[in-house]
């Protein structure tokens, strides 16, 4: 069965009819939906307007940008880190290696 995708102002419309005392079996069968997802909208939009549920959802993708930003992040510092250390490691261990090749001389 294909996907429907509702806008913020059919979500809040059905919602709306759903709080008005309209069974919830003909609702979900008008719209299409199931009851899961039915239950689903109220447990996350219920009481919300249309400007603050399309407000809601802007912070949402904001949110999961932000996070994806911070996870890129933390990999380069630990990536530069790493190749600090490698850095470090390695130039004692030349550094050794180029005295004891001169005390050899």
């Amino acid at each position: 069965m294909k996907r429907k995708r509702f806008s913020v102002e059919q979500i809040v419309g059905v919602l709306k009819q759903a709080e008005v005392g309209v069974p919830v079996a003909e609702l979900i069968r008008q719209v299409g939906i199931t009851e899961q997802t039915l239950y689903r909208w109220k447990k996350q939009y219920k009481g919300l307007e249309t400007d603050q549920v399309r407000q809601f959802k802007q912070l949402q993708e904001e949110n999961g940008r932000l996070k994806r930003l911070v996870a890129e992040l933390t990999l380069d510092k630990v990536m530069l880190q790493n190749s600090a250390s490698l850095t470090r490691h390695c130039s004692r261990d030349c550094a050794d290696r180029s005295k004891f090749a001169l005390r050899r001389q």
